[in-house]
């Protein structure tokens, strides 16, 4: 088990984190803002071998996708920054050893671009829709740490009353692959 404490689970919050992993966690907080802080100060801290980035998520209703679905990040994109990609990036793919072994793990899961935003219902170019994955992602660029986002889908983005919405059943189904996914990471990273 010694191997898994490399990988560093984050979540925006504790519903989203599986009880028990054998691997340090980080609550990052919701929103892009509070995402990039919190795993900036966390690497400044610890070295992690990966990231596994982990929670809930919206689905356009055009997708098909439906509650407690697993989706894999093809790539993180910024969709509330709309300045020139010279000024900054707006979208970062995953860690192509990392991605490998997430689509081993769950061959079922579809692997989609997932949008990052600050407001619910704000992306643009993507069906999938989240509030963490771009600056999970980047931070841990920027510290040269392989990273990869991996959501399970609770509401249609289109649907505004959040009684309509999967909670548990996302929250389960995120849950519940975590330790999985940390596993696979863990020896792709060994």
């Amino acid at each position: 088990m010694a191997a898994l404490v490399d990988v560093l689970v984050v979540a925006a919050t504790a519903r989203e984190l599986a009880d028990d992993l054998a691997c340090p966690t980080l609550l990052c907080g919701v929103g892009p803002v509070d995402a990039a802080a919190h795993v900036a100060a966390a690497l400044a801290d610890m070295r992690p071998s990966a990231i596994l980035h982990v929670g809930i998520a919206g689905a356009r209703r055009a997708s098909a996708l439906g509650p407690a679905q697993l989706v894999i990040g093809s790539a993180a994109r910024y969709t509330d920054l709309q300045v020139p990609a010279k000024f900054a990036p707006q979208e970062l793919r995953p860690d192509e050893r990392l991605l490998a072994a997430v689509r081993a793990t769950l061959p079922q899961a579809p692997v989609l671009p997932i949008a990052t935003v600050a407001r619910v219902g704000a992306s643009v170019g993507c069906d999938v829709e989240a509030m963490e994955g771009f600056a999970v992602l980047r931070a841990a660029q920027l510290a040269g740490v392989p990273a990869i986002e991996v959501r399970a889908i609770s509401n249609e983005i289109e649907e505004r009353d959040r009684s309509r919405w999967h909670f548990d059943h996302a929250f389960a189904a995120i849950t519940a692959a975590t330790p999985r996914l940390v596993e696979a990471i863990a020896a792709c990273v060994r």
